[in-house]
């Protein structure tokens, strides 16, 4: 669960940016040269991966930005509880507990014995984002 830094000039739509403290994939970025003595600006619209919430970013292509790497794991669902699902890594075999995604289409297909795909973001956070293989 860390982060790196790179310019934000050199960030397209698909990478991840880190905005207010959140991991964001970008959704669409434009770059505009201001005046004659001005920077350049990019203008950067993101959807926030934990919240889903759409959030914008102005700033100097330049300026260095947080960039967050994320771990794509394998587990295996061992319960679902309440609003929490109960998950047990495939490779370290450690078990945790997960939030229930929002998504219905999601929370329809998982039950006890499912592996899904989830993300470890930084700050610590944990989402399933797919159900593997067939069902």
């Amino acid at each position: 669960m860390s982060k790196t830094y790179a310019t934000l000039g050199e960030l397209k739509p698909g990478n991840f940016i880190m905005i207010d403290g959140e991991p964001c994939k970008i959704v669409e970025m434009s770059k505009a040269k201001t005046g004659k003595h001005g920077s350049a600006k990019a203008h950067v619209v993101a959807i926030s991966l934990i919240s889903g919430a759409k959030k914008t970013f102005v700033a100097p292509v330049d300026t260095r930005v947080e960039v967050p790497i994320i771990e794509k794991r394998v587990g295996q669902v061992l319960a679902i509880t309440g609003d929490s699902v109960q998950l047990m890594d495939m490779e370290t075999y450690d078990t945790f507990e997960v939030p229930l995604p929002e998504e219905e289409e999601l929370k329809s297909r998982l039950e006890p014995g499912v592996e899904v795909e989830y993300w470890v973001m930084p700050p610590g956070v944990y989402k399933i984002m797919r159900v593997r293989g067939g069902k």
